[in-house]
């Protein structure tokens, strides 16, 4: 296999240089908050088994792009709103790229959660399960 010129840690690093993090604690306090909308980035079947943080949006990683541009035809309503928008993944990184991409296109009021839904866990705050597995 062929060298990478960027290791996907150094695109992290990167994009956490550029972009807004939020602390778990400092989100724990803003989960009541109107103004804030968590978007959860991780695979519906994470969210399935670990669970998933309350009236948190499901925005699979790889459509976020096409949810958020208006002009595409997968765009979601959601993201017209004018609100603070706080991405999560895991564990931080897919959220970091995802917030450094979206500011490269012009998205506003965003962050990401620094340690991810790791954290969130770790720190007993609260979880919400599907009832069902979601169709």
């Amino acid at each position: 296999m062929a060298k990478l010129k960027t290791t996907a840690a150094d695109m992290v690093k990167d994009a956490r240089e550029r972009i807004r993090e939020i602390e778990t604690k400092d989100l724990i306090a803003l989960l009541e908050d109107e103004n804030v909308v968590i978007v959860d980035l991780r695979d519906v079947r994470e969210r399935q088994k670990l669970g998933f943080i309350p009236k948190s949006f499901h925005c699979p990683r790889g459509m976020v792009e096409f949810w958020v541009d208006p002009a595409s035809p997968y765009f979601k309503d959601i993201f017209a709103q004018e609100k603070h928008f706080v991405f999560h993944c895991a564990s931080g990184w897919r959220s970091a790229l995802t917030v450094s991409t979206l500011m490269e296109m012009g998205f506003e009021n965003i962050s990401h959660l620094r340690e991810g839904f790791t954290s969130w866990k770790e720190m007993g705050a609260p979880i919400e399960y599907y009832d069902a597995v979601p169709a």
